[in-house]
């Protein structure tokens, strides 16, 4: 099976349920085919301190991302989950993703068939990368 790299992102909330534009704007990117969602969990801590944790085969209504086309893949671990449990504060909750960057398959695809490998993938922070190009106008 071919696959372009794939990441993970975790975007944070306040209250327990995404907003349903975050949904809408995450579904855009998967619909022009630039990402395939291949696991979703949500993940909230209520006001009394519990946590709540909504996996993507269950129903992602009560998380405000029902609306996501997400191809289940069991690739958020345990340990994951326990970072972003323990960075959580009380009615703050967060959406751990990880993604296909579908737009790269067909270049990584042909780059290993012509002998090649995508040797190194990076990402760089978006403060980073924000900087760099204000300085550079």
């Amino acid at each position: 099976m071919e696959i372009g790299p794939v990441e993970m992102v975790v975007l944070t909330f306040p209250g327990e349920r995404a907003d349903p534009a975050v949904a809408a704007a995450i579904q855009d990117v998967v619909a022009r085919g630039y990402v395939t969602v291949l696991d979703l969990v949500f993940v909230s801590r209520l006001q009394d301190g519990q946590i709540r944790v909504t996996d993507v085969d269950q129903n992602l209504d009560v998380t405000g991302l029902a609306t996501l086309t997400v191809t289940a893949q069991a690739l958020v671990s345990e340990d994951d989950l326990e970072i972003v449990r323990d960075s959580l504060e009380p009615g703050h909750s967060a959406a751990v993703i990880v993604y296909e960057e579908s737009w790269a398959r067909q270049v990584a695809t042909t780059v290993r068939a012509a002998g090649g490998e995508v040797a190194l993938h990076l990402q760089i922070p978006q403060e980073t990368a924000a900087a760099a190009i204000a300085a550079a106008k």
